[in-house]
């Protein structure tokens, strides 16, 4: 516990002050994280293994998730303006390499679409907090309270009273009761400084479900992360912070989170 406090406080005197700023600032400190998370996508796959993808499509793939990341990064308007041609130019950088090689063991078709996945994923959901960011401060700090009162108040209640496995096989101390829990005070913490700091005209009902959905999806993140460790037999995907864990332990739920924004950004 005293490690996990020790990791939270690093975590708030590190992201904190650069959030508050803004600007540049936090688009390199997204662009850090977001390469971070990548490699913890990439080691959990391949570090401990027999295979290891050769050097210039590792270094392809950085650049590729560099790229996404800072795409308008400057942008104060919520506009996603990716280009098709970088995709199409993804997706030949990735599969094309198969047959060029054609070497199963260094390269083959499993390795191009986990490397494309993991890439756009991870890159599309750091840019959205970098636009996220640069559209509102207090829209940022809204998902991140919805994130961390939901994460906190689902481990308390779980651990309180939690009997009923949410889901066992994959994150086997989650329980439906922590979910609920979790749910309920993240939903009254952020409807509240929502209301309170952003808008207090805004149609209740709306903010209610919005926060709702948004809340279960980063609980729903959480337990995709855990299934991708679950699947490669990992407690945690690096050891980067204290008592934490690596970035994707951390930042599994405000993925899931800033990636559903989106879908309601005309109406919060």
């Amino acid at each position: 516990m005293k490690k996990r406090i020790l990791g939270a406080i690093i975590i708030l005197a590190v992201v904190l002050p650069i959030l508050i700023k803004g600007g540049i600032f936090f688009a390199l400190l997204s662009l850090i994280l977001g390469l971070l998370a990548f490699k913890e996508l990439y080691d959990i796959k391949y570090k401990d293994g027999e295979k290891k993808i050769p050097f210039l499509l590792q270094l392809l793939s950085y650049l590729c998730v560099a790229f996404l990341i800072m795409n308008n990064y400057d942008s104060k308007e919520m506009l996603i303006t990716l280009d098709y041609r970088v995709l199409s130019l993804f997706l030949i950088t990735y599969i094309l390499p198969v047959v060029i090689m054609d070497n199963q063991k260094k390269y083959n078709i499993e390795d191009a679409m986990y490397l494309l996945a993991s890439s756009i994923f991870i890159g599309l959901a750091f840019n959205l907090l970098i636009l996220i960011r640069n559209y509102s401060l207090l829209h940022i700090l809204y998902l991140f309270i919805i994130t961390v009162m939901t994460d906190t108040f689902a481990l308390f209640t779980g651990m309180l009273v939690g009997k009923h496995p949410l889901a066992k096989k994959i994150s086997p101390k989650k329980t439906i009761e922590g979910l609920v829990g979790g749910t309920i005070m993240g939903v009254f913490t952020a409807c509240t400084f929502y209301l309170t700091v952003i808008n207090p005209d805004i149609n209740i009902a709306y903010l209610i479900i919005i926060t709702l959905t948004l809340s279960l999806m980063g609980q729903l993140g959480d337990l995709v992360f855990s299934s991708i460790k679950r699947h490669y037999g990992k407690k945690d995907f690096s050891n980067l912070i204290p008592g934490h864990g690596g970035i994707l332990d951390r930042f599994d739920s405000i993925i899931f989170v800033v990636i559903t924004t989106i879908l309601f950004i005309a109406v919060i």
